[in-house]
């Protein structure tokens, strides 16, 4: 049976897309049929269970009742992967307690698959909290992000100061989310359905709906390149090793 596997998506600044990685992140393991659940910690309001209240609890992750309604079932759970959407801000506090609770110190003997997805923004604030988050990841898979969503210019820069954060954390990786076509988003957005569900035509009851062609289209690219990004570091072999992976049929 694979250990369990934990993903964080999330950054101390706010506005920089988590939830938007979160969505992909969902969408990504649903069509590689990877039994999945998500945690919301927009508390008490969550924006991903918006789009996936199926798969979605909202918990206050400062909670020790709610940390232990997510970490406690691990083992447990028949979802093997756990994806936590962390609200802006709480990143580092999250990861401190974490390590607190020894979680980080089971992922760092193998007992749990641990990955971080570090949503960067533009600013040199955003690749400070490279070191914050540093000291705590450890053995972690970690991933910066680059969410070009809406349309940001990132690292302008001296190369040299991002490659200095960059390299703090030993094997990290980064993923690129390409900018999707702003009418595109905004009507997924008002649809409140999966980026698949919108591309094949759905509303949020699996009815069909009556999305635009064009714009279902523009998604459907978009996603696909993100699920590219997902494949080119091997995210599916990483949390599942013994699964198959399945062809990308609701992004083809």
């Amino acid at each position: 049976m694979a250990k369990p596997a934990v993903i964080i998506v999330g950054a101390d600044k706010g506005g920089v897309g988590k939830t938007t990685v979160a969505r992909t992140l969902l969408d990504y393991f649903g069509a590689h049929q990877t039994p999945i659940r998500a945690f919301d910690t927009e508390s008490p309001r969550g924006t991903l269970k918006r789009f996936h209240p199926d798969a979605t609890e909202v918990v206050d992750v400062t909670s020790v009742p709610d940390q232990m309604k997510i970490f406690d079932t691990l083992g447990s759970a028949q979802a093997k992967v756990t994806v936590i959407d962390v609200r802006a801000g709480l990143l580092s506090s999250t990861l401190q307690a974490l390590s607190d609770i020894g979680f980080l110190e089971s992922a760092k003997k193998g007992q749990i698959t641990f990955a971080v997805f570090h949503i960067l923004g533009p600013s040199i604030a955003s690749l400070q909290e490279i070191s914050e988050t540093a000291r705590f990841v450890g053995d972690a898979n970690y991933f910066l992000v680059k969410n070009h969503i809406n349309d940001t210019s990132f690292f302008e820069w001296d190369p040299a100061t991002y490659n200095h954060y960059f390299k703090q954390i030993k094997g990290a990786e980064e993923i690129t989310v390409p900018k999707l076509n702003e009418m595109a988003c905004e009507q997924v957005e008002l649809s409140s359905v999966p980026f698949v569900s919108f591309v094949a035509n759905k509303n949020a009851k699996g009815e069909p709906a009556s999305n635009s062609f064009v714009l279902r289209g523009y998604v459907r690219h978009w996603l696909g390149n993100v699920w590219a990004e997902y494949d080119r570091v091997k995210l599916i072999e990483l949390v599942a090793p013994k699964m198959e992976s399945d062809i990308h049929q609701a992004a083809s």
